[in-house]
C-alpha cells in the first residue's frame, strides 16, 4: 500500500479493492473540494493532519456531521488496512478475505468515534487501530466458533432470545416460533454434552443425538405442548423435531453471520451501474445508533471502574504502569532503573493486571450479570491490555 503524504489526499481518498487485491487510492471529489475549502480558511500552523483530524472529529461530535464522518473515514484508511492485514494472518482458518476484514473494520467507524475521548493522550488513529483490531478479532473468533460448531452444538450455545430473533429474521409466524422454541427447550433439557466433552471443553463437537434421544425429546415435547402452546397443538414425531431443530440451527447461522454482497457489485441483469448507486446519501439506521449508544455507555462504565481500581493501587505499582505504558520501557529497562530483578517487575505487572481483572469481573457480575468462564476471562484480559494502552497513550 502506498502511504499518503499530502493533507488533501489523506482526508479525501479511499482504498479500492478488486476482489481481494488492493488496487490503490481513489479520490472522492466532494471531499476533495471540502478539504480544499477548509485549508483556505486555516492558518499555516493549523494545516496539519493532527489538527484537521481533531477538527473533523469535533464537527462530527457536536453536529453529527455526515461530511465530517466521511473525512474521518478517509483519514482512518491506513489503520483499518493494517488491522485487517494482521487479522488475516492470525485467523487463516476463517474464510474471511483481506477485503472482508477491511470492511468489517471500517463498518465499525461510528462505534470507534463514539468510544474515542479527545481528552486522552492518544491520537484518533492510535485509538482506531486498537479498536479496529479488536472488532475484527472478535468477529473472526465468533465466526470461527460458529463455523466449526455442529448444528447441535450451536443449538446448545444459543440463548432463547437469540433463537427467537433468528427465527423472526427467517420470517416464521409467531405460532411456529413458539413450537420451535419449545422443541429447542426440550432438546437442551434432554441432550447435554457428555462428561468427556465437559472435561475437554469441546462442546462444539457435539454429534447428532441417537434415535432414542430423539424419541425422548418428542415425548417431552408432546407432554408440554398443551400447557406451553395451546390445547389444540398437534402431536409431533421425532423426525419432525429433528427437522425443526435443524431449521433452527440454519436460521441462527444465517442471522448471526448473514451472507454479504459487496456494494460495488454490478446490478443484476444490467450492463452498467453498481448496487452502491442505489444507496441514499445519508443513512442513519436506528439500530446502529442504539448499539453505539449502549456501547459508549458500557465503555464509560468500564473506564470508571478501571480508573477507580488504579487509584487504589500502591503508588509504586502506579509508577510501574507509567514506566511500562507511558514511557514504553521494557521490563528489563524498568528493573535496571529501579535496581531490582527483572522477574520482580514481571510478577508485579502480573499482580496489577490480576487485580484490575478482578474489578472487571466483579463489575460484569453485578452490572451485566455475566458469570466468569474461560471465554469471558480471555475477553476481559484482552480488553484490559488494550484499555491500558489507550489510557496511558501507547501507540
Amino acid at each position: 500500500m502506498r502511504p499518503r503524504q499530502e493533507i488533501i489526499e489523506i482526508f479525501s481518498t479511499f482504498l479500492v479493492f478488486d476482489a481481494d487485491r488492493l488496487q490503490g487510492w481513489v479520490t472522492d471529489p466532494r471531499l476533495r473540494r471540502s478539504i480544499e475549502r477548509s485549508l483556505t480558511q486555516l492558518s499555516e500552523s493549523e494545516r496539519s493532519e493532527a489538527f484537521l483530524e481533531l477538527y473533523w472529529y469535533k464537527a462530527w461530535q457536536t453536529q453529527g456531521s455526515h461530511l465530517a464522518q466521511s473525512h474521518l473515514a478517509a483519514d482512518l484508511q491506513e489503520p483499518c488496512y493494517w488491522a485487517a492485514f494482521k487479522a488475516t494472518r492470525c485467523f487463516e482458518s476463517v474464510e474471511y478475505s483481506f477485503s472482508d476484514c477491511f470492511q468489517v473494520a471500517i463498518a465499525s467507524l461510528e462505534k470507534v468515534l463514539q468510544g474515542f475521548d479527545s481528552k486522552r493522550n492518544i491520537s484518533l488513529k492510535g485509538f482506531a487501530n486498537l479498536k479496529f483490531r479488536s472488532v475484527i478479532k472478535d468477529t473472526l473468533r465468533q465466526r470461527w466458533i460458529t463455523d466449526i460448531c455442529t448444528p447441535w452444538a450451536l443449538l446448545h450455545k444459543l440463548s432463547k432470545k437469540r433463537l427467537i430473533e433468528s427465527l423472526q429474521n427467517a420470517g416464521l409466524a409467531s405460532d411456529k416460533i413458539q413450537q420451535y422454541v419449545l422443541a429447542w427447550t426440550c432438546f437442551n433439557t434432554l441432550y447435554a454434552p457428555n462428561e468427556t466433552l465437559r472435561r475437554t471443553r469441546t462442546t462444539r463437537k457435539m454429534v447428532k443425538p441417537e434415535q432414542e434421544t430423539w424419541e425422548a425429546i418428542a415425548t417431552l415435547y408432546n407432554q408440554y405442548r398443551h400447557t406451553q402452546l395451546s390445547a389444540t397443538a398437534p402431536l409431533v414425531s421425532s423426525s419432525d423435531l429433528e427437522k425443526w431443530l435443524t431449521a433452527c440451527a440454519t436460521a441462527a447461522r444465517q442471522y448471526l453471520y448473514p451472507s454479504s454482497t459487496s456494494i460495488n457489485a454490478p446490478k443484476r441483469g444490467q450492463d452498467e451501474g453498481e448496487l452502491l448507486d442505489d444507496l441514499p446519501d445519508n443513512v442513519e439506521p436506528a439500530l446502529t445508533a442504539m448499539i453505539g449508544e449502549e456501547e459508549a455507555l458500557a465503555t464509560n462504565q468500564v473506564n470508571a471502574v478501571l480508573l477507580d481500581a488504579i487509584k487504589q493501587l500502591e503508588p509504586s505499582l502506579q509508577q510501574l504502569l507509567q514506566l511500562y505504558y507511558v514511557q514504553g520501557l521494557s521490563q528489563q529497562q524498568i528493573a535496571k532503573q529501579l535496581q531490582v530483578q527483572q522477574y520482580t517487575i514481571s510478577r508485579q505487572l502480573t499482580k496489577i493486571k490480576r487485580s484490575l481483572q478482578q474489578y472487571l469481573i466483579q463489575w460484569s457480575q453485578e452490572t451485566l450479570h455475566i458469570s466468569p468462564n474461560l471465554d469471558v476471562l480471555e475477553s476481559i484480559s484482552t480488553m484490559l491490555e488494550e484499555w491500558l494502552k489507550v489510557h496511558y497513550g501507547q501507540k
